[in-house]
């Protein structure tokens, strides 16, 4: 066996011999956007002019009559959840693979959250366990387009049209990403977006609730700004109602500006390269390449891939040997599973609050999601960026036949 084919790993020549290329999102147009915000000697949201034009031409691209920043994603995700008024008690269903910031704004509010599991080799919520998860107390569902690859809508849109839920779409991991021709976030009631440093647009921090629905941006939009209803007239002020202050200040909306003229070309250049890797690796035997929902175009966010005739964790270690940077187990367990606030209640001072509402405990174990819980330890992960070439890929492609061929012949 010559160094070439045998693993890294064990000592062979890597297939990668240089860095993937580190990603560089930022460059002279948000310079100049951000030049000229400082240069009004005024950075807040309601004097300056960067944000409302972000906004502005955010719902202009989306083909949506309200777009919303606030400060950051989980802000977002909160505004979505405030906007829907619901009472303490209520309970809302998700996605058992997602970050804190789309529990967060639950809890707070006073709502108990609920997972439905993902359907089996789709790394999406099954619909037919978010329909079995309903309860007289479900209020909505928030759908989470992981990796960004989006939820099956049309089967969730069905389930709560039945039943009279809300619908907000997480889409943090999925700026311009098609399902059935629509952009996701236009589908439910309100889409929510981040904008840190990771995500597709990022200005660092931030976010975005988009909606066409009048009351929901309404309520979004004051919750955003302490509930304070008449900011801009004389008189006694009045906050309508408990809100927060999770206003986008402008340099966060001068950098997001000049992003957006670039982010559907980042998006389109990410899906080109992760379906090229697919097509790629598609007869590597015993894995399953990031699943793309019937009639979706996959944003890829992250790529994943479930290796079934493999142990996860040393298919992933053989690939960084390689030079190719793959990581294990996404957040190896349900966000059940690791937070404290669920998993403890350990949520206001020794109250326990919301779950205290409840006559019968409410109990996150494992065992609540079983296949995401299965799946999470079974895949690896691995970002591809918008300065990547087809050649990179290829290094990629070629890193996982050489593996999947030696650990095979172990």
């Amino acid at each position: 066996m010559s160094d070439q084919e045998k693993l890294a790993i064990y000592g062979g020549t890597p297939v990668r011999q240089k860095p993937m290329p580190a990603r560089k999102p930022f460059g002279e147009e948000e310079i100049r956007e951000v030049t000229e915000a400082i240069l009004t000697q005024n950075l807040f949201y309601t004097k300056g002019n960067k944000t409302t034009q972000f906004e502005a031409e955010f719902a202009q691209k989306y083909g949506v009559k309200y777009a919303i920043t606030c400060s950051s994603g989980t802000a977002a995700v909160h505004m979505a959840i405030a906007a829907l008024d619901a009472n303490p008690g209520d309970e809302v269903i998700t996605a058992p693979v997602t970050d804190f910031g789309t529990i967060a704004g639950l809890l707070f509010q006073g709502i108990i959250p609920v997972f439905a599991d993902w359907k089996e080799n789709t790394f999406t919520m099954d619909p037919e366990d978010i329909e079995r998860k309903i309860t007289d107390r479900t209020k909505a569902i928030i759908v989470v387009h992981l990796f960004g690859n989006p939820c099956d809508m049309d089967r969730i849109m069905d389930i709560a049209d039945r039943h009279g839920l809300k619908v907000i779409e997480d889409c943090c991991q999925a700026y311009f990403t098609y399902y059935k021709g629509r952009l996701a976030g236009t589908i439910g009631d309100m889409g929510c977006f981040s904008m840190q440093q990771s995500k597709h647009l990022t200005a660092g921090e931030g976010g975005i609730v988009i909606t066409n629905r009048d009351d929901l941006a309404m309520r979004a939009s004051l919750f955003r700004d302490k509930g304070w209803e008449n900011r801009h007239q004389w008189g006694p002020r009045s906050y309508s109602f408990l809100g927060l202050n999770y206003r986008m200040n402008d340099l966060s909306g001068a950098v997001a500006l000049a992003q957006l003229k670039k982010t559907e070309n980042v998006v389109n250049t990410m899906n080109r390269l992760g379906d090229l890797l697919t097509e790629r690796i598609k007869d590597v035997p015993g894995i399953v390449a990031a699943p793309v929902t019937e009639g979706a175009k996959h944003s890829y966010w992250q790529y994943p891939i479930k290796f079934i005739e493999y142990d996860a964790v040393q298919f992933v270690k053989a690939l960084v040997a390689e030079g190719i940077p793959f990581w294990w187990g996404y957040t190896v367990d349900p966000i059940y599973l690791c937070t404290d606030a669920l998993t403890e209640k350990r949520t206001f001072g020794s109250s326990s609050y919301p779950f205290s509402l409840r006559d019968q405990p409410i109990e996150y174990k494992r065992g609540l999601c079983p296949v995401a819980e299965a799946e999470l330890r079974s895949i690896g992960v691995m970002r591809i960026y918008e300065n990547w070439t087809e050649e990179d890929i290829q290094d990629v492609a070629k890193a996982i036949h050489k593996v999947a061929k030696g650990l095979k012949n172990e």
